[in-house]
């Protein structure tokens, strides 16, 4: 696989403020605390018995991430970082969910095909 090339990155692209897509707005942010924590609790009940020990590192470090992006939010006002935290918790549970450490099948939640 090719990896990107950066240079195909404009520091010049000019991005609408107007767009909703282009800001990390509060009720986005809360909207993606709750999928994350839905996602999170589910998983918890979900691990795999023949890979505890996989599945209780992957959920610390979604949990972990979860934690942070509460922190950025709540005590530094920082929506930004709070979002990238909850982008990395809920990578951590997808990639365990794709692995199959966390037995889910709710597609909504992850990364995965429903029954």
């Amino acid at each position: 696989m090719e990896s990107e090339n950066t240079n195909d990155l404009s520091s010049q692209k000019s991005f609408s403020k107007e767009s909703p897509n282009n800001l990390v707005t509060t009720k986005k942010l809360l909207a993606y605390f709750k999928i994350s924590k839905e996602a999170l609790d589910m998983a918890r009940d979900a691990f795999d018995p023949d890979r505890i020990e996989t599945a209780k590192d992957f959920f610390n470090m979604a949990q972990c991430y979860y934690s942070d992006a509460k922190h950025f939010y709540n005590e530094k006002h920082d929506m930004v970082l709070a979002f990238a935290a909850l982008n990395y918790a809920h990578g951590w549970l997808d990639a365990g969910a794709r692995i199959g450490i966390f037995q889910v099948k709710d597609d909504r939640l992850f990364t995965v095909d429903s029954d």
